[in-house]
């Protein structure tokens, strides 16, 4: 229980929080926070920085656990992105959570007013468009302490009893600003093949484009054509429940590990390591695609751990809201998603690979940047650099030559072979040093190296003096999504010792990276930057 608070007390702090503030506000002893944050950092939950701790992405597979196992994002969300492509607007997948509404998925349009909602925010039901249709079949009890609750007393509570009647009526809510002033939203509920309300789909506008009427006279056709669609998915024949597909399977065998790496962390690290919360958390991580109800031995033989500690585990997460129990088996809440994802939701490569890479400057001594492929030109997306009289010195937003560039022979040789055909076809390959490959042929050549070797070397060919080592990064369906470099002088080591000893520390790093990355863009999109 004290783990998990400081969980929710750095996440409700926007992902980063001083171990005294965390004291404040959890109200715990300074060394009760010091061996919590100790034990998070060790599974991988968060980085200690000095004194303050930052949530990392790994945290995110709580919730990934919550989201595979509710069955939603991920057949849905492919459909909430196309009606937002097709809209223009921004998109959201809704589930109830108590009184208020919990975002499951977002697609978001950028614009100079963009939404700033996270998947995992919780808002009040009162003051949303999910929130009336879920309070449709709000039973009495339910509604009773919702009367006793704050939400009884605004403005927006007023007429809620009124507007969830109506949307039970119609099949439709809208929010008309009561959110937040200049924003109106449109929402349909997603129904099981049971009739059941599983989640809502909603668009959200501003008043600069759409009154709430208007949105729902020009949306609701649309809209109800995707809800449609979304139900069709639903309708599809899902894994039993308590049984785990090939893939999840896999996860099973990777939570089991977690748990024998918790029993040796403890082992190592003594009084340090809290291995109560850290075995209570790895009960979370034993649910998942085709495990959205499990009973207790099922949860015991997924995690390997006794029974008895099982048991232990799940009486606290379900008397802290995060489990709920029927008929002795057990299912993930909506509340389990408070453990970091909104912060986290919002995290982009560069946020993923910075931690990395100032690990790999640490061991190397040399400076590390990452790169994305953009029109013929790679540009730089993040940079750690290190300390030296002599060093490469180039910031982000940086732009070179895909061409030169050992970034840029990376993430060509990523791109299909028709494409990169046609960007050596289309590109100037002008000298910018004596060395500098500009014979089509040759660099084609040598991008079929790369996808060979899975590797760069460039040296001299961008900037005399300059060698340059990478290799690419990837996301979970193997795509070439970003690439990871080491640049020196060409004094400081030979091509050989760049091989022997930089190259695998390069592609430790990157590794690293995609781990992170598997784990943080599983459910949400994640940006370059």
């Amino acid at each position: 229980m004290r783990g998990i608070a400081v969980l929710r007390a750095v996440s409700d702090a926007g992902g980063r929080m001083s171990l005294s503030g965390l004291v404040r506000t959890t109200g715990l002893a300074r060394s009760t926070v010091d061996r919590v944050a100790a034990t998070l950092a060790r599974m991988g939950y968060v980085r200690l920085d000095g004194h303050e701790a930052t949530l990392a992405p790994r945290l995110m597979e709580l919730g990934n656990a919550y989201l595979a196992a509710a069955g939603l994002p991920g057949p849905l969300g492919p459909l909430a992105e196309r009606l937002a492509d097709e809209l223009d607007e921004s998109v959201s997948l809704a589930v109830p959570d108590a009184d208020g509404i919990r975002f499951v998925h977002q697609t978001t349009r950028r614009r100079a007013m963009s939404l700033t909602f996270r998947i995992g925010d919780l808002l009040p039901a009162e003051r949303t468009a999910p929130g009336p249709l879920f309070a449709a079949a709000w039973p009495d009890a339910r509604w009773a302490a919702w009367r006793r609750g704050p939400g009884s007393g605004t403005a927006a509570g007023a007429d809620f009893e009124e507007r969830a009647a109506r949307a039970a009526r119609d099949g439709w809510a809208l929010d008309d600003q009561l959110i937040e002033p200049g924003l109106v939203a449109l929402a349909v509920p997603v129904r099981d093949p049971r009739g059941g309300t599983v989640c809502a789909l909603s668009v959200v506008s501003h008043t600069s484009r759409h009154g709430a009427d208007a949105l729902r006279r020009a949306l609701l056709p649309l809209v109800r054509e995707t809800v449609a669609a979304m139900e069709r998915e639903l309708h599809r024949v899902p894994p039993a429940a308590g049984q785990a597909t090939a893939g999840e399977a896999a996860g099973g065998t990777a939570v089991r590990g977690l748990a024998h790496r918790t029993a040796a962390s403890k082992q190592e690290l003594g009084a340090e390591f809290v291995e109560s919360l850290a075995r209570g958390l790895t009960v979370i991580t034993a649910f998942g695609e085709g495990r959205a109800e499990l009973g207790l031995t099922a949860i015991a033989e997924a995690t390997g751990l006794a029974r008895a500690t099982a048991r232990r585990a799940l009486i606290t997460l379900e008397h802290l809201g995060y489990v709920t129990s029927q008929d002795r088996t057990f299912r993930l809440t909506p509340r389990v998603l408070a453990l970091g994802c909104p912060p986290l939701s919002r995290t982009t490569l560069s946020d993923i690979a910075v931690p990395h890479m100032a690990e790999l400057v640490r061991h190397v001594h040399d400076s590390a940047s990452l790169a994305v492929l953009e029109g013929e030109d790679i540009r730089y997306t993040a940079r750690v650099a290190t300390e030296r009289i002599m060093s490469v010195n180039i910031t982000i937003g940086t732009r070179f030559p895909a061409y030169a560039a050992s970034m840029g022979r990376v993430l060509l040789a990523g791109l299909p072979a028709d494409e990169r055909t046609a960007h050596i076809g289309r590109t100037g390959l002008r000298a910018l040093t004596p060395r500098t490959v500009t014979d089509p042929a040759r660099l084609a050549a040598l991008l079929d190296h790369v996808v060979d070797e899975g590797y760069a070397l460039v040296d001299e060919e961008l900037e005399e003096g300059l060698r340059s080592l990478a290799v690419p990064v990837r996301d979970h369906t193997g795509r070439t999504v970003a690439a990871l470099n080491v640049a020196m002088h060409s004094a400081r080591r030979t091509l050989d010792e760049c091989l022997t000893e930089v190259l695998p520390q390069l592609r430790a790093t990157a590794a690293g990276i995609e781990s992170d990355l598997r784990i943080a863009g599983r459910f949400t999109r994640i940006a370059e930057v």
